[in-house]
């Protein structure tokens, strides 16, 4: 199990105390300086679409750089998936966080009772 953070982030540190609290192992990995592969965001993608999302559900859209980047304006513009994959792949700012990978299931974002059934 592998989760992407941000030391800075509330939510991560949450998410983290709620792997640590179960006693599971995992690999913590930061976002900002080791952002997810574009294997890992396309399987990520897979999950999200199983719940009815789509890459858009991959962007941190309170972070400043979206804002600054205007990430919004480019996805209305017709922003492509694999132009969002390789966007994401190289800035691990832009990504929703924590970001999850168990193997079999993922999850972008802490929400306590999707991660209990995630894990």
């Amino acid at each position: 199990m592998k989760i992407y953070e941000y030391n800075g982030c509330s939510t991560c540190k949450k998410a983290l105390k709620f792997l640590k609290d179960r006693g599971l192992k995992f690999e913590q990995i930061p976002i900002v300086e080791t952002p997810p592969s574009k294997v890992e965001l396309r399987k990520m993608l897979g999950f999200l679409r199983e719940q009815g999302g789509d890459f858009k559900k991959l962007f941190n859209t309170s972070g400043v750089l979206y804002r600054e980047m205007k990430i919004a304006d480019k996805l209305k513009a017709g922003m492509t998936e694999a132009e969002a994959l390789d966007l994401l792949a190289a800035n691990g700012k832009l990504i929703k966080r924590p970001f999850l990978l168990t193997g079999t299931a993922g999850a972008v974002g802490f929400k306590e009772d999707e991660w209990k059934k995630l894990v």
